[in-house]
């Protein structure tokens, strides 16, 4: 089962996972990425910092938009396509711009908080 790593000290960032585990029924591991052998999984701290990933058991990494893509993927089957739409050229660019807005003013979103701010002191 893939997994996808978030930030734990990120309340939005908690929130979105909830929300896919509880309500998309997402088939993944979500672990925080500060709780976790990066090592092992061939990323960095500053990696995870930097954007949500998704890491296969077969070694395969995605990370940001792409990450979100991933999870929708292992959703519940009316949501599969969706996930298949964010891989396609055109609209994984703009999934990528959105992803990469998204994470620069998480702390402005419901369940952001000033320490959800990118980047951290």
């Amino acid at each position: 089962m893939a997994v996808f790593l978030y930030d734990d000290d990120c309340g939005f960032c908690k929130r979105m996972v909830a929300l896919a585990r509880d309500r998309l029924g997402a088939r993944t591991e979500f672990a925080a990425w500060q709780d976790t052998d990066l090592d092992a999984l061939g990323l960095t701290p500053e990696q995870t910092s930097e954007a949500a990933w998704v890491v296969h058991p077969d070694g395969r990494r995605f990370s940001g938009g792409d990450a979100v893509a991933e999870v929708l993927l292992s959703s519940r089957p009316l949501l599969r396509p969706v996930g298949r739409l964010m891989r396609l050229p055109l609209l994984r660019s703009a999934n990528r711009l959105a992803y990469r807005w998204v994470a620069a003013n998480r702390y402005r979103l419901p369940g952001g908080t000033a320490s959800c701010a990118l980047p951290r002191p």
